[in-house]
């Protein structure tokens, strides 16, 4: 599990190198990947599903980057890119395809349609997110006011 967390975190952050992200901002970018898959590795021993696993931990992956953003004052699509990227299905995409490839089309379907699933869902608990953000946004603003 440490050896996990720790790549998850190293992936993370290496890509917020790659895609040229603040240096004083690599560290959350790492720290909000690990974060995800931790989420996500906990639901999955759990016996949960990888998309519901990857749709909690993918919200859970943006609220700590809108928390982030307002600490440190950066675009919360900073945090959130460098977050995601552990719950990325690339492995399961690449056996999709390589099934594609050796004419074995009925495994092929099924991973696609999984990896479809499991994009859908990152996205759709990114969406879920920013919505709660500004719903909690406008009640904290509805409590000032009065």
């Amino acid at each position: 599990m440490f050896f996990q967390l720790l790549m998850s975190f190293a992936a993370s952050s290496g890509f917020g190198i790659m895609f040229n992200v603040p240096k004083n901002s690599i560290i959350q970018c790492g720290f909000t990947g690990m974060i995800g898959w931790l989420i996500y590795i906990s639901f999955v021993g759990q016996k949960v599903d990888a998309v519901p696993a990857s749709f909690i931990a993918s919200f859970f992956v943006a609220l700590i980057s809108h928390i982030f953003a307002k600490w440190y004052k950066t675009p919360v699509i900073v945090f959130i890119v460098g977050g995601i990227i552990p719950l990325v299905p690339g492995g399961l995409a690449y056996d999709a395809m390589r099934h594609f490839v050796i004419n074995d089309y009925y495994t092929a379907i099924q991973l696609a349609a999984k990896v479809l699933l499991v994009a859908g869902a990152i996205a759709i608990g990114i969406v879920f997110s920013e919505v709660f953000n500004q719903i909690y946004k406008r009640i904290r603003m509805a409590k000032i006011r009065q």
